[in-house]
């Protein structure tokens, strides 16, 4: 099961995707993002390869890594290759200071890491994940299974100390629980605006058998936003 705020627009995540192949510079080790705007930007780049543009990529999940090797995107990993050049991502949500909501298709985790080892980051996305303040999306944390409960009521706890509040619940239910690359569960929590994320951030980071979190902050250097005529672009 993955979330979804709003389905989208096609276009506009195929226009923010095709614009971030400007970003791409021949040599480069680049983060390969998981999810359906960032399937459009391995398709381009795959284009590029086939007509002689060298890149290498590490995939952010495996799904985008059996699309990368189809479109012939020669892959590394992050043991090979420890620093790379730029990742392209897309989001849940992004807000005006390119602060992040990720984790809808369930690979936060891994995407947390290959931003986090990249120079750049870049988003793409399309103009209905524009916000002004996150959590209208809900909010991925992704969580180990043992201890589920009991971690479940401490993140309740944690985040109610910020005056948040709202369902927290498991990703696919109990009989079927979502899964991540990583053998973990995911928490969904729907707590509407999120007027400090980085005071959230810190209160889930402080919970044992929580393993990572969809906030990404501080990771994006610029987001392109697809619209119905062009591309909007955002950056610090």
């Amino acid at each position: 099961m993955m979330m979804d705020k709003v389905e989208g627009n096609d276009d506009e995540r195929r226009r923010a995707a095709e614009a971030a192949l400007d970003e791409v510079r021949a040599g480069m080790k680049l983060g390969l993002g998981s999810g359906r705007t960032a399937a459009h930007f391995v398709k381009a780049l795959g284009e590029k390869v086939r007509a002689g543009l060298s890149v290498v990529g590490v995939p952010t999940s495996g799904k985008a890594g059996q699309l990368a090797q189809a479109e012939g995107i020669p892959l590394t990993t992050l043991d090979a290759e420890p620093a790379l050049d730029l990742t392209i991502d897309g989001a849940d949500e992004v807000d005006p200071e390119l602060r992040l909501i990720k984790g809808g298709g369930g690979a936060l985790l891994r995407e947390k890491i290959v931003a986090t080892a990249s120079a750049r980051m870049v988003v793409i996305v399309d103009a209905g994940k524009r916000v002004d303040t996150l959590g209208a999306f809900p909010l991925p944390i992704e969580v180990v299974p043992f201890g589920l409960t009991a971690t479940r009521r401490a993140i309740e706890a944690a985040t109610g100390r910020l005056g948040l509040a709202g369902d927290i619940a498991l990703r696919g239910g109990a009989d079927t629980p979502f899964v991540t690359d990583g053998g973990h569960h995911i928490l969904d929590a729907s707590f509407g605006r999120i007027p400090d994320p980085e005071a959230l951030a810190a209160a889930l980071a402080a919970v044992p058998g929580v393993v990572e979190h969809g906030l990404f902050l501080g990771l994006a250097s610029a987001a392109i936003i697809g619209l119905d005529n062009g591309v909007d672009r955002l950056s610090r």
